[in-house]
């Protein structure tokens, strides 16, 4: 039964401030009051001895609420504790959900504070006295909101659960914060945004140069020819050459910013920063023990965790298998609501709108952090100036040995991570970000307006986005290990939509390309030509190329020669031979340099994995025409190594574990 109840009608019963149990405990420091309520637990058996003991020194180590610690330790829900709070203070429990807050008492600009406080304007009562509603009543924190945002007027308090008011704000200002997540870049800044895929002066441009190209091959084909023939040949030259020289630079460099164990061991607990972690999945039921057991071995202060599980609302068979999933309240499920585009960035968008950390950081469902992520990444942040806003983990796969996939996913990424990050990082060249494991700076990322949630790769917009504003990024020395896709449908899915997304980024960016050049710089400038849009135009060039070769080997060389005069012909027999054999090297130098030995050889069918490149390439360019902001959804959870994960998290928790169910509804 609501407790209430009484207070929606009428002034009788009211609790009030005054009351004797309110009283007493606001003569006591908010710990030494919550320190009362816990051994009231104990002696009713809720908890142990053992469990309050190690609560407390938890809280004094990390300088926590004893309460927060106690819920995200997993030794009692959020609801029971609140339930607790409020039969030591002899107030009501108001389930949020059954009686709703006064919608005139509320406001949109307000739901920040809301959040941080933990706090809901509830009732006014015929007296013009406030009731609110609050998860710790006797907070500074909350009487000072309540001070602010109410001044001169009578307070009574209502005490709810953490998860109500969660709950509540979404319920009284999902409109708003739908929008903000889908519109708040567009609005701000539509030329940054990929919600208008090409511009008008774009489509007249792109239409000049394919007229121009249509007339001249009508009118003079060979020499038209010859001269398409010339570019390709000299942007692929320059392409081979602008990768040597990352690969070059990046192989003399390191951009790590190393964090030893040292000084892991060396951080005061008491001092570290709080972290919303987003977790935004979608039909991705099979893989959610992976998360919780990887959020469990985070050595971080639980009390300073905030988990999003973010999970589209017509998932159902997602969120109902998060509910049931045994874990501690420090996990909350974000339900997005239905709306177009249904992407990653715009559920990451909305779930940022509840972000309580000081930093957020995105990890997918399959995602295995090191334990000591977020502390390296703290001391990043801690000894790196404000224009350092976001801290990138290294990722890795757990199943690279699995099939061709796989292996080729990971030549791909050691080569990424040794040789080209470092050579952008040094060169001052755009780094575009990776779909995981990127810490930001909370109000930093709002500032920028967060995720373009119609760029389909989102994370290297943003990265280019960052470095116009004269923002940095950084790797720390810790690595992510992750799932590499090794089913051909889903890699083909995952591919083009990453693709379509560097063609979105290109697009967006070179809306103003003076503008670029100018922010980004000489080398800056030329390098996001050669590492953002470049590549999706060789996947698409590449099977012209091939088709000449092909010809060639049929009919003879000079079968093709008019098409190649002069240096033409040694540029293209240059990019053939030794570009290629470079690419190949490029990839088998990554691996030989992490002593994975084995997988050498692969680097030699590096060709064959270029053709799925270019098969998934000519995907994207037909999606960025007819649905632009499409989502190919990439499916977790097939790999044979996640599947000895899953196994081993279902032994250990068959051996049993203590934990509150997830009660984020």
């Amino acid at each position: 039964m609501n407790q209430a109840s009484s207070l929606t009608g009428n002034e009788s019963g009211a609790p009030r401030p005054g009351t004797p149990a309110f009283e007493a405990a606001r003569g006591m420091a908010p710990d030494v009051f919550e320190s009362t309520v816990a051994a009231q637990l104990v002696a009713d058996g809720v908890i142990t001895l053992s469990d309050l003991n190690t609560a407390r020194d938890k809280s004094a180590r990390w300088a926590t609420p004893l309460g927060e610690t106690l819920v995200h330790d997993g030794r009692i829900s959020s609801l029971g504790w609140a339930r607790a709070v409020a039969s030591q203070l002899g107030l009501p429990l108001v389930d949020l959900r059954a009686e709703p807050s006064d919608e005139a008492l509320l406001h949109p600009a307000e739901r920040a504070d809301y959040l941080r406080a933990g706090v809901m304007p509830w009732r006014m009562l015929p007296d013009g006295t406030i009731t609110v509603a609050a998860t710790r009543p006797l907070s500074p924190i909350v009487r000072d909101w309540a001070a602010i945002r109410f001044p001169g007027r009578r307070i009574a308090y209502v005490v709810t659960a953490k998860f109500d008011i969660l709950w509540a704000i979404q319920r009284h200002f999902d409109p708003h914060i739908e929008a903000e997540a889908r519109e708040a870049l567009f609005d701000a800044r539509p030329d940054l945004s990929a919600k208008t895929t090409i511009t008008q002066g774009q489509a007249i441009v792109a239409w000049t140069v394919l007229t121009l190209l249509l007339v001249g091959l009508a009118v003079r084909p060979l020499s038209t020819a010859i001269l398409l023939s010339a570019v390709v040949t000299v942007l692929y030259s320059g392409s081979f050459l602008f990768r040597f020289l990352l690969t070059w630079v990046g192989a003399h460099r390191r951009m790590d910013v190393t964090v030893s164990a040292t000084e892991v061991a060396s951080l005061d607990e008491a001092e570290l920063p709080s972290f919303t972690v987003l977790v935004p999945m979608y039909k991705e039921a099979d893989v959610l023990p992976i998360l919780v057991e990887s959020m469990r071995r985070l050595d971080y202060p639980r009390a300073k965790l905030d988990v999003k599980l973010v999970l589209e609302s017509d998932d159902l068979e997602t969120i109902d298998a998060a509910k049931a999933l045994g874990a501690e309240s420090l996990f909350e499920i974000v339900r997005v609501p239905p709306s177009q585009p249904k992407t990653k960035p715009k559920a990451c968008n909305y779930a940022l709108r509840f972000a309580r950390g000081d930093y957020v950081v995105v990890f997918d469902a399959e995602d295995i952090p090191e334990p000591d992520q977020l502390k390296k990444v703290a001391a990043v942040f801690r000894s790196s100036p404000p224009e350092v806003v976001c801290v990138q983990a290294r990722l890795n796969y757990f199943n690279r040995d699995d099939n061709f996939l796989t292996r080729m996913f990971t030549l791909e990424y050691s080569h990424w991570f040794d040789y080209l990050l470092p050579g952008l990082h040094e060169l001052n060249i755009p780094i575009p970000l990776g779909g995981t494991s990127n810490h930001f700076r909370t109000s930093t990322l709002l500032r920028v307006g967060a995720w373009d949630p119609y760029n389909v790769t989102e994370d290297a917009d943003l990265g280019v986005r960052m470095t116009q504003e004269g923002l940095r990024v950084v790797v720390v020395n810790s690595t992510t290990f992750e799932e590499a896709n090794g089913v051909l449908g889903s890699w083909i899915n995952q591919r083009s939509r990453w693709i379509k997304g560097y063609m979105q980024t290109w697009l967006v960016h070179m809306r103003h390309p003076l503008r670029l050049r100018r922010r980004l710089g000489f080398t800056g400038f030329w390098g996001f030509q050669m590492f953002i849009g470049f590549p999706p135009l060789t996947a698409l060039i590449n099977p012209i190329l091939w088709a000449i070769f092909l010809v060639e080997l049929v009919l003879g060389a000079e079968s093709m020669r008019p098409l190649f005069p002069g240096v033409i012909l040694y540029l293209a027999v240059f990019n053939l031979l030794v570009g290629n054999l470079m690419y190949i090297y490029f990839s088998v130098m990554a691996v030989a340099k992490r002593r994975w030995y084995r997988l050498v050889p692969w680097g030699l069918l590096a060709p064959a994995y270029w053709v799925l490149h270019s098969i998934a390439a000519y995907k994207a360019l037909w999606q960025l025409i007819v649905k632009p902001h499409h989502w190919e959804k990439t499916t977790h959870g097939t790999s044979a190594g996640t599947k000895d994960v899953l196994a081993g998290i279902t032994q250990r928790n068959a051996a049993g574990r203590d934990g509150e169910r997830v009660p984020a509804e």
